[in-house]
C-alpha cells in the first residue's frame, strides 16, 4: 500500500493544503485552479480544506505567506540583526537572497500576479502591503542607517529604494519570458549592487 503523500498530524494541515495549493496554481494559473483539486492534491476533503481557507482567495494569501513572506521577513530579520558593514552585507546577505529569487518559487507568485492580477487586484494589494512595501522599507531603513554610521552619503538613492531590487525583478522577468535567451542574472545584480555602492560610499 503507498504511503500517504502527507502527514496527518492536524497542525500540519493548513501548511500541507497550502503546499498543495501552490502546486494546483502553479500548474493551473489562479483562475482555473479549482478547490478540489486541491483538495486531492492534499489529500483531504474539500470540506476540510474549506475549513481552513474559506476562499479561494484566502488560500492564494496562504501560499504568498509561505512561499513568500517566510523568505522575505528571514532577510528583513537580518537586517535588523546584522554585525556586518552596510556594504558588507549588500555584498554578502542581501546579494545572495536577490540571486535566489529568479527561477525560485517565488518567481512562480509573481508570474500568476502578473498574468492575473488585474482582475484580482485585492491579491495584488495583499502582495504590496505584505511583501513589496515592507521591503521598501526596510532597504529605505538600511540605507538610512548607513547614511547614519557614516558608510553611505545622502543620495537620491534614499528616495528610490527600488533601485536595489529592479535587477532581481528584471531578472526574474526575464527567466519567465525569454528562458531560451541567456543572461548571466547573477552577474547582472552584482554589477547593480556595484553601481550603487560607487554611487552611495562616502
Amino acid at each position: 500500500m503507498a504511503e500517504p503523500r502527507y502527514q496527518r498530524r492536524k497542525e500540519d494541515r493548513p501548511r500541507e493544503i497550502a503546499e498543495a495549493a501552490f502546486e494546483v496554481f502553479a500548474e493551473k494559473g489562479y483562475q482555473a485552479a479549482r478547490i478540489d483539486e486541491v483538495a486531492q492534491r492534499a489529500g483531504v476533503s474539500k470540506g476540510l480544506t474549506y475549513l481552513y481557507f474559506k476562499t479561494k482567495e484566502e488560500l492564494f494569501k496562504a501560499v504568498i505567506r509561505g512561499v513568500v513572506i517566510r523568505r522575505v521577513d528571514r532577510l528583513l530579520d537580518a537586517v535588523e540583526s546584522t554585525e556586518l558593514s552596510s556594504e558588507e552585507f549588500l555584498r554578502g546577505p542581501m546579494l545572495e537572497f536577490m540571486k535566489g529569487i529568479p527561477g525560485s518559487r517565488v518567481s512562480v507568485v509573481i508570474r500568476l500576479l502578473m498574468a492575473e492580477g488585474h482582475r484580482h487586484p485585492d491579491l495584488v494589494e495583499y502582495y504590496y502591503d505584505n511583501v513589496v512595501a515592507k521591503g521598501i522599507r526596510t532597504i529605505s531603513h538600511f540605507v538610512e542607517r548607513g547614511v547614519e554610521r557614516g558608510e553611505f552619503r545622502k543620495t537620491a538613492v534614499n528616495d528610490f529604494p527600488q533601485l536595489f531590487i529592479a535587477p532581481m525583478m528584471l531578472s526574474a522577468i526575464w527567466k519567465m519570458l525569454f528562458e531560451t535567451r541567456s543572461l548571466d542574472t547573477d552577474r547582472l545584480m552584482e554589477t547593480q549592487v556595484d553601481m550603487i555602492l560607487a554611487h552611495i560610499k562616502a
